[in-house]
């Protein structure tokens, strides 16, 4: 009797343990997948945004009141000049979070703004500071500089910090996603999507299929370059682009793994973004030969109507 207990209890053990062994693997692998970690990385994204504009909007409601007495002066409260003088901020203010804003989406996708907008934020930044700063300096107050000095600041390195922030976020999914599936699997991924679109673009294209392949050259003519001049700062989707445009051969089909080997230092996320879009150049540079060759009235019949 005793030993037909001993051996329920222990059957009832292992039940348990191979039954939490199973939850543990199922909650491991929808822990590290990547649909799991795309929504935490959403989540995360949506708390950050939102402390960084709590932050950004207690700081401009700060400067906002300093700034209005630096602009009203001696102005007696309800006059004309002492009203507009709450205009003066608002209208800085208000650029800078249309800037933020714009950039928000552009560095969800790595997409490069331009000189302009670094320039709007720092001139915006200036000018708040030394608005709210000009008391302090001309009395030379030390605490008055520090207290006055430290919101712009922080608009400032809200202003610098967010879009790289976000742009991590974006390069962690990525990742996440790449990692899943390993480096050959995302060439595999690409070569299909390629394919497919070339079937679904020319179905009944006889040249296209019957060209042969042209041969890969090989690394030492690729090497032999000149290399692209390396930009300092920060790097963008469309730089990294251009500099694998240098070392890509027509006809030969880009991976991720190719792109790290030709461009040191480039993560693996933005690596096959390159790879993708070096890949969608292709076929459609492909596809418009080819139309162009299996339609040649098309050009022709253009040139007539243009005489």
């Amino acid at each position: 009797m005793n030993t037909q207990t001993t051996k329920t209890a222990d059957t009832s053990s292992v039940g348990k343990l191979r039954a939490a062994a199973a939850n543990a693997a199922q909650v491991r692998a929808l822990t590290t997948h990547p649909d799991v970690v795309a929504l935490r990385a959403e989540r995360t994204r949506t708390a950050v945004d939102t402390l960084f504009w709590v932050a950004m909007v207690l700081a401009l409601a700060f400067t906002m009141v300093n700034v209005q007495q630096f602009a009203a002066e001696d102005a007696a409260p309800g006059s004309l000049p002492w009203i507009s003088a709450w205009l003066l901020d608002p209208m800085v203010s208000l650029v800078l979070i249309a800037v933020l804003l714009a950039e928000q989406v552009t560095a969800r996708w790595q997409v490069k703004t331009g000189p302009w907008v670094r320039r709007t934020k720092v001139f915006a930044f200036a000018a708040t500071y030394v608005m709210n700063t000009w008391q302090p300096w001309s009395h030379l107050d030390p605490a008055g500089i520090v207290l006055h000095s430290v919101p712009p600041v922080i608009v400032l390195l809200i202003a610098e910090a967010a879009p790289h922030v976000r742009e991590r976020i974006t390069e962690a999914v990525l990742m996440a996603a790449a990692s899943a599936r390993g480096d050959g699997d995302a060439g595999a991924l690409v070569a299909s999507v390629t394919e497919g679109q070339e079937a679904a673009v020319l179905p009944s294209s006889p040249q296209v299929n019957q060209e042969p392949a042209r041969p890969r050259r090989t690394a030492t003519r690729s090497t032999s370059r000149k290399p692209a001049k390396k930009k300092t700062g920060r790097l963008f989707l469309a730089d990294y682009v251009a500099m694998a445009r240098e070392h890509h051969t027509p006809g030969h089909l880009v991976t991720p793994a190719w792109v790290r080997e030709h461009i040191p230092g480039i993560g693996r996320a933005t690596s096959k973004n390159v790879a993708d879009t070096l890949n969608t150049e292709t076929v459609e540079n492909t596809t418009t030969a080819a139309l162009a060759a299996h339609n040649p009235t098309v050009p022709a019949a253009a040139e007539s109507e243009a005489a």
